[in-house]
């Protein structure tokens, strides 16, 4: 990901120096095992304990040649230690793939508790956010059209309890792809003992995988990168909302503005919904991670390398990425501006059209026909939309024509915006209970 939208905690994660320290610690752990049961010199320990991890670009350099990333970390971390003799009992037993896959389950742990820290605290703004707006009427739209009263608190509740499933699939995946695989080449233990695998993955966290091949099959990553871009999708639903939100002729949301900020170059009153647009577009990256990261689940046999080239650059975008959304998501959801005043004009602005569901049923409660009332209410409403007529006056004239009388309090009654959300309130004792 570009450092534009790179945060430091999760950049150092993904970052070369990083991954280089991991796999030092790795062989570090391997060798620890080995000595321990006897199997290498026991004074081989605290020279490569002492070696410096190799820089980047000194193991760039050594790459250049032999083409072959590990055996460049290898040979530049050999020639660092002291006696370099003692190097010759690093990697001992292990193939590639056993430093790759353990040191990159560390990366994939790390992150992942980077991200749910994240996750929780938008979670929480989000409860808040519905919370303080649990009695905000507003307008509720299907199709982008209006549809019936709502509170503003309902929908914001939907995609908060949206957001915490979507943290609960991470936490869930985290145990995916937590897996310490060290069994050597073709995964069947032949040059290191089990124990070592064990050893290493206590001392990371880890567990043991269960079975590995060459490599870890792909599966848990993939999953892992599902999680990832549901959480992304679910900040681009909350972006979404505040874009419809602010648009000019909605006025009901608006991203926080701030002193000194400009929305155009050419048109000095705009005020652009830049976080949520930028929140979408990135959401679109995250989920365009999956899709390849899933193909590496299929590999030749024992194992091929197609899937390495794409989780070198999947899986630090995709998490940078989440990471970034949801740092901007929270962002938005603290510093929104929700006009409630508008929200209840947008209410009213049809003319009582979003109560014809409550004047149906009231016209089958009468003795009528759904078919027959339903009739009488179309028709009332279409004048309406066609007129502006408000939609009690076209109801009557309508319902008149048929000789229908009307119950007026009762359509009061019903036409009372407040009457469609009475029964939300366990809704709203799920969201306070939301963590």
């Amino acid at each position: 990901m570009i450092g534009r939208y790179t945060l430091p905690d999760m950049g150092r994660v993904w970052s070369e120096a990083n991954k280089y320290e991991l796999w030092c610690r790795v062989e570090v752990l391997v060798m620890e095992a080995h000595a321990a049961a006897g199997r290498i010199p026991a004074d081989s320990l605290d020279p490569v304990r002492a070696a410096p991890a190799p820089t980047p670009e000194t193991v760039a350099e050594i790459e250049a040649v032999t083409q072959h990333d590990v055996i460049a970390f290898l040979t530049a971390w050999a020639d660092q230690t002291e006696p370099r003799s003692a190097a010759a009992y690093v990697h001992f037993g292990m193939t590639s793939s056993d430093l790759l896959d353990t040191a990159l389950a560390c990366q994939l742990v790390e992150a992942t508790d980077l991200l749910l820290a994240r996750a929780d605290r938008l979670v929480a703004a989000l409860r808040d956010l519905g919370l303080a707006h649990r009695a905000t009427l507003r307008v509720g739209r299907t199709h982008g059209i209006h549809g019936e009263p709502t509170v503003f608190g309902h929908r914001v509740a939907d995609l908060a309890f949206g957001m915490a499933r979507c943290r609960d699939r991470l936490r869930a995946a985290r145990a995916d792809v937590g897996v310490a695989k060290i069994s050597g080449a073709v995964g069947t233990y032949s040059n290191i003992d089990t124990d070592v695998e064990s050893y290493v993955a206590e001392k990371l966290g880890l567990i043991p995988a269960p079975v590995a091949t060459q490599v870890v099959l792909r599966d848990g990553i993939a999953s892992w990168v599902a999680a990832l871009a549901g959480l992304a999708t679910v900040c681009e639903a909350i972006a979404l909302e505040v874009r419809h939100g602010q648009r000019t002729e909605v006025r009901e949301l608006s991203e926080p503005f701030g002193s000194g900020q400009k929305g155009s170059s050419a048109m000095p009153h705009k005020k652009n919904p830049i976080m949520s647009e930028r929140i979408a577009g990135i959401a679109r990256i995250i989920r365009a991670q999956y899709v390849p990261v899933l193909e590496g689940v299929a590999l030749w046999h024992e194992r091929d390398i197609s899937h390495s080239s794409t989780e070198r650059i999947a899986l630090p975008d995709a998490a940078c990425g989440v990471d970034y959304l949801l740092h901007l998501t929270t962002r938005l959801v603290d510093g929104l501006v929700v006009d409630a005043a508008r929200m209840r004009a947008n209410l009213d602005a049809t003319g009582g059209l979003v109560y014809t569901s409550a004047v149906l049923l009231e016209l089958v409660e009468t003795g009528l026909s759904r078919e027959d009332a339903y009739a009488v209410t179309q028709a009332a409403a279409m004048e309406t939309w066609r007129t502006g007529v408000p939609f009690r006056e076209t109801l009557r004239k309508h319902a008149g024509d048929r000789g229908l009388p009307l119950d007026e309090p009762r359509l009061d009654e019903v036409s009372r915006p407040e009457r469609y959300v009475e029964r939300l309130a366990p809704v709203f004792d799920r969201l306070a209970a939301l963590s």
